[in-house]
This record gives C-alpha cells, structure tokens and sequence, in this order.
C-alpha cells in the first residue's frame, strides 16, 4: 500500500495532524546528539536519587535479598519495555516522542492523555531532584536555601536555552562523571566487603545471615504477622525500585534530535541491558554486603533526610570508620542529582513542545529558536521549577516523599502505554504483511515482553500505595493514586470531545514520515562521505571526544 492510499484509509478519528507529518522548518528540532552523546545519556541520564540515596529505603524495609530481587525484577521490566520503546524508535524517529506512537499506532486520545500525563511528571521530577540537591548544600549555613534554589534552577535553565550541542556536550561529560563515580562507589562497596577498611573487618555476607537476615519485616508492628511482614518489605523494594528505573525511557524523546537515529538508538537502547546488570541490580547487591538492613544509622538516615546522608553508601563508610569519603560521596550526588534536573528539564520541554506540533497543547509550544530550542516550552516547564520552594515552609522530607510518589505513578503509566503501543505496533505490521525482521531494531521477546510488562507495571501500581493504609495517611495516599484518576479523566475527556476511536491494525499509518527521515540518513551519510576516510584517532574521538 503507497503512501497516498494509506493516508487516505486512516481513520477519520484523528482530529488534528491526520498527516502524522513532520513540523515544518521553522518549528523543528535540531538534530544535534552525536553517536556519543545518546549512548553516554542513555547509559547515566536516569541513574539519580533512587539508586545512590532511595535504595537505602529499600533496603531497610526489603532486606539484603529482598533489595536484590526487587531491584532485579523491575529492572527486567524496564529492559522489556526500553526494547519495545527502541523498536517504534528506530523505525520511526519522530519529533513527537512516545506520545506521537501512542497517537498514531492505538488512539489519539491515548497519544493525548500519554503526553499531558509524561509532561507532569517531568513537571514534579525537576524540582525533585533540586530538592534533593538542597540537602548536600544544606550545610552552607551563610547562604539561605532559597539562593541554592535560585542557582539550580537557573543554571540548567541557561544549559537547555543554549541549545541541544551544548546540552549533549554537557550531559556526556555529566554523564561520564557519574559512571566513572558509580564504578568508584561499587569498588568502594567491595573493598569494604573484603575487608579493605579501616577497621580490618571482612564482612562477606554476614548481613544477609541472623539477627539482620535475608528479608525485612516491614509494618510487623501493624501486621503482627511474620510472613505478611516479609512480603511487604519485598513488595516496597518493587515500588522503590520502580521511581529508581524512572527516567531510562528518556531515549524516546531524544530521537527527534539525534544524528543518524536509526544507528544510533538501536546502539543506545542495547547498552540498557548492562546498565541495569552492572549499575543497578550490581549496585544494591554491593549495598546489601555493607549495610545492615537493621542498622540505627539507616533508620534515621532514610527518615530524615533525603541528601547524601540518606545514601546507604556514606552509611557504609561510616559504619567502617571512613570519614573523608562522605564529602567526596556528597559531591558525586549533587552531581548526580543536578545532571538529572538537567536532563529533566530538556525532556520536559520537548514533550511540551511535541504535543503542542500534535496539536494538543497551545501552539505558542511549537515554537523554536534559531538553535531548535522550544524555548516557550522550557520557560514554562522551568517556572513549575519553583515547586522545589515547598521546601521553605515543609520539610524536605516530606515533599521528597510526596515528589516520589507522584513520579513513580506518573512513569508507571508511561511505561504501560508504551507497553501497549508496542503491541498494536506489531500487531499493525502484521495485519499489513511487514515482517518484523525487516525493521533497524527488532525486540526480543515478543509480543511476551511487553505483555508482561504492562501487567507487572499495572499490578506495582495498583498496590504501589498498600503503606498508605497501614495507618492511612491521607496526604501520601492522594500523592500515591492521584495520577491514575487525572489519566482517565484526560483520556475519556478527549474520547468523548473528539469522538475518537481505536484504530484497526490495518490502518494504522505506517508510512508517513519516513521518507523524510530517510533523506536525513542519506544526508548525515554524504556529509560523512564527504568528510572522507576517519583515520584511527579520528574514529576514537567520534566515540569519546
């Protein structure tokens, strides 16, 4: 089927960009992320407060295995669902983000509440990430914490308005830094555990085995039952570990402004599988051999503070006897923190600005600067910013706590509308005889994969808020459920103002676009040619420089 035969059998439902067609010049992004940058992104753009600082609570309430487990099976979740993301990418890198394959594989009033609901969440994570910066500032007693919040917030402001170079040329090294800190922080853990500290001790495995034991017992007070005790400490890990893996599906929106992106993408999206491996799920296995799950220090730690001082790590370090560490550790996560802030920002932005060019947000988003910087869209998303001054009048913790719950559902949702475009995205390839195998990326698993991913998603959520209840606590349950209600309202408002349906496999648009992007391949493949052969340190600062 042409491309003029399949527009014109496209659902008449889709009531704005019928064309599925790319922005005009004037209103578009520019590609800009090199090869490097989109892999180094890809590998530390997600990794912030929930692994260094949020797996200590995880760990007090899970246990040692219990932490391992949880952290373990979300993070094959998260694998499932990035390589769903990465199949619709690297077939159609679209402007629009993942919201766009929602609009155009399933229904447009689901591309609608897909893309309102991911902009929120990007509107709570920013500020929740400088707040978790305020703390490691908060010693500077001659500087009041609303000045560190004016900073923050302006400096990754001005690095999204100077335009996505600087962005990508920021993030890389920002990026880099937390790698190689992560990889320091891991040797750190087993040093410690081998006995490598101060006090000469080899722990081993000694806080996996009694008084501490393999699981936690979590509410045990409240449930007076043992084992429903461990089952809740376990199911905690899977709900911390969710908000950690929030944040890696942040490749789906960089597409629109990557060179090469069929390339490209396919490269950063495999790299996924060894992030979560080595980073995640081998990270809280180290923090399992060197904190005890029981420890006082843990308890008050993960309580009162949400800084460095809640990082299971400085906890290690000061339970062997290391002091200079902390302030080495403290400044990996303002680092850490304030990369994410600035990869939050960007990603904000741009999902205002692709559902502004879908038409589902005023037009004044679609505009760009001369540098491709949807510069209204970042104006706005920064001024939600100013959330962070909560801190101010409440403490720190307690909006910490309120910002990760809204998070985590928000995502949630995002990750089972991806799971769900996915799977109308094959199935649409099948009802019009495109073989699988013929695509830039094809994920494993499948359709299995995203299956299992959208009902263990859906499930973690549901029960994600069950400690709300035990004793119900008003303000953390609204925090908890209030994302799964505003979803159906944005989804049923625009079904039913629109009149849209689900579109059928076998009209799903599969063809619009690409003729576009493959011009821009063979573009970005002259341009190369044309630079001629790359000696060998020319092909390495490619990759590195």
């Amino acid at each position: 089927m042409d491309e003029k035969t399949l527009k014109d059998s496209i659902s008449s439902s889709v009531p704005y960009n019928e064309q599925y067609e790319e922005p005009p010049p004037e209103e578009s992004l520019h590609r800009g992320l090199k090869a490097r940058q989109i892999s180094m992104i890809a590998l530390g753009g997600a990794v912030g407060t929930g692994l260094v600082v949020g797996s200590g609570t995880a760990l007090q309430r899970g246990g040692p295995l219990g932490l391992f487990l949880g952290y373990g099976f979300v993070g094959g979740v998260c694998y499932l669902v990035m390589v769903a993301l990465g199949e619709m990418s690297a077939y159609l890198p679209h402007k629009k983000g993942f919201a766009g394959y929602a609009t155009r594989f399933v229904d447009p009033a689901l591309g609608f509440a897909l893309g309102w609901n991911y902009l929120m969440k990007y509107l709570i994570v920013t500020p929740n990430n400088i707040n978790a910066a305020l703390f490691n500032t908060a010693r500077t007693r001659s500087v009041h914490i609303a000045v560190w919040m004016v900073i923050f917030i302006a400096f990754i402001f001005i690095v999204n308005l100077l335009g996505v170079r600087v962005f990508g040329e920021l993030e890389f090294w920002f990026s880099s830094i937390k790698v190689l800190a992560l990889i320091g922080l891991l040797l750190m853990g087993i040093i410690i555990d081998l006995g490598g500290n101060p006090q000469h001790d080899r722990i081993g495995f000694r806080y996996w085995q009694p008084p501490n034991g393999p699981m936690g017992h979590y509410l045990l007070n409240q449930v007076h039952d043992e084992h429903l005790s461990i089952f809740l400490g376990f199911w905690a890990t899977l709900v911390n570990a969710l908000f950690a893996y929030m944040g890696t599906e942040l490749i789906g929106v960089t597409v629109g402004e990557a060179e090469n992106p069929r390339r490209n993408i396919p490269i950063a999206i495999k790299q996924t599988f060894y992030r979560i491996l080595v980073f995640y799920v081998g990270g809280v296995f180290v923090i399992s051999l060197i904190v005890p799950s029981t420890d006082d220090s843990l308890f008050v730690a993960t309580k009162a503070k949400t800084g460095a001082a809640a990082s299971p790590f400085v906890v290690a370090t000061t339970l062997v006897g290391i002091k200079v560490l902390n302030h080495i550790i403290n400044a990996a996560i303002l680092l850490f923190v304030m990369s994410a802030a600035n990869s939050d920002l960007y990603i904000g932005s741009r999902t205002l600005y692709g559902l502004a060019i879908e038409g589902k947000a005023p037009r004044i988003f679609r505009r760009v600067n001369r540098m491709g910087v949807p510069y209204p869209a970042l104006i706005l998303c920064t001024l939600f910013c100013g959330l962070v001054f909560l801190n101010v009048s409440s403490s720190s913790s307690k909006v910490f706590t309120w910002f990760v719950n809204l998070v985590s559902t928000f995502g949630a949702l995002t990750w089972m509308c991806i799971a769900y475009s996915h799977l109308c995205f094959m199935r649409a390839l099948k009802a019009q005889g495109i073989s699988r195998d013929s695509l830039p990326f094809k994920a494993p698993l499948q359709p299995f994969g995203s299956w299992f991913a959208l009902i263990a998603t859906a499930i973690i959520t549901f029960f994600k808020g069950f400690d709300t209840f035990i004793p119900f606590t008003t303000d953390t349950f609204i925090t908890s459920y209030i994302a799964i209600p505003t979803f159906i309202i944005l989804y049923t408002g625009y079904k039913l103002y629109y009149r849209t349906t689900k579109i059928a496999p076998e009209n799903v648009d599969l063809v619009t676009g690409l003729q576009a992007i493959e011009e821009d391949e063979a573009k970005y493949k002259l341009e190369q040619e044309a630079m001629g052969p790359q000696t060998r340190w020319g092909r390495l600062r490619e990759k590195f420089i």
